[in-house]
């Protein structure tokens, strides 16, 4: 299907705005890196993905995606409520007393679309890594896909689970990296310089691309090219350069919005500044 790009991007608009309002609402969460993802996350399950809003929890015979840094929640509700996995209204409830969405996402609420709980960071390569070879068991043809923060890497298990997926021939597999710079404490190359990343995961076996997060068009042709990668002995790694809190100037670049809450005037002026769509509530 040939993409729609200014749908596309109507969507990633509105997107951003449910997130903003989100997190407003419960006064709490993380809204920088949600904002900066909006863009792969519309790319993903309304173009590239195939999956069924029709949730099963085993994924047979449809791509499967992990989100490792669970605390960009928002923008995985968002994009789950807007293709159809449970209401949008529901949006509303975030972080609220008893609701299905959780700050971290997690599975006992039993929300459509989440398969694991997540957000202690570095584990959801391995995770991925046992979906997609069970895909291989069980000669399922469809792909696995995955979603990391650039600051998750400074966790060890992530490189234990890079060891082992090129030395197995995950191939079905195609994990991204949001390399915003950003960290809760600060810039990566400030708290934990990752030196050469593309070096390191080539040198650890993946085919490594890279592509410009916050341009849809560039989001869809890496991912479309990552896609006919798959199945050639070699698990696939994106490298996605974002800007955190894009679409609000007064966010973006900074690691402050990585946790916090706008107020009313800021949600105010966000809104301002993320124009209107059809689809707006």
């Amino acid at each position: 299907m040939t993409p729609d790009l200014n749908k596309l991007e109507g969507i990633a608009t509105q997107v951003r705005r449910d997130i903003v309002r989100m997190v407003h609402g419960s006064q709490s969460g993380h809204p920088g890196g949600s904002l900066g993802c909006a863009d792969f996350f519309v790319a993903l399950y309304f173009q590239v993905m195939k999956h069924n809003s029709d949730f099963q929890m085993n994924g047979k015979n449809e791509d499967l995606f992990f989100l490792s840094n669970g605390h960009i929640s928002p923008v995985w509700y968002s994009v789950l409520a807007r293709s159809g996995y449970f209401e949008v209204e529901e949006l509303a409830t975030f972080r609220k007393l008893n609701t299905r969405l959780q700050g971290h996402p997690t599975t006992h609420e039993h929300l459509p679309g989440i398969r694991i709980a997540s957000g202690s960071l570095g584990q959801g390569l391995s995770v991925a890594i046992g979906a997609a070879i069970t895909k291989k068991l069980n000669n399922d043809p469809n792909l696995v896909y995955t979603l990391h923060g650039d600051g998750e890497l400074q966790e060890g298990q992530i490189w234990e689970a890079a060891m082992y997926a090129p030395h197995n021939k995950v191939d079905n597999l195609i994990s991204t990296i949001d390399v915003n710079g950003q960290q809760i404490d600060g810039s990566t190359e400030n708290v934990l310089s990752l030196g050469n990343l593309r070096a390191k995961w080539e040198a650890f076996g993946w085919d490594v691309l890279e592509m410009n997060g916050n341009d849809m068009q560039d989001v869809l042709r890496v991912l479309e090219l990552a896609k006919s990668k798959t199945g050639k002995g070699k698990p696939i790694l994106i490298l996605m350069q974002t800007v955190m809190g894009n679409g609000i100037d007064f966010m973006m670049h900074s690691h402050k919005w990585h946790g916090i809450a706008p107020n009313d005037e800021q949600l105010a002026a966000a809104l301002l500044q993320l124009k209107d769509t059809k689809e707006d509530y």
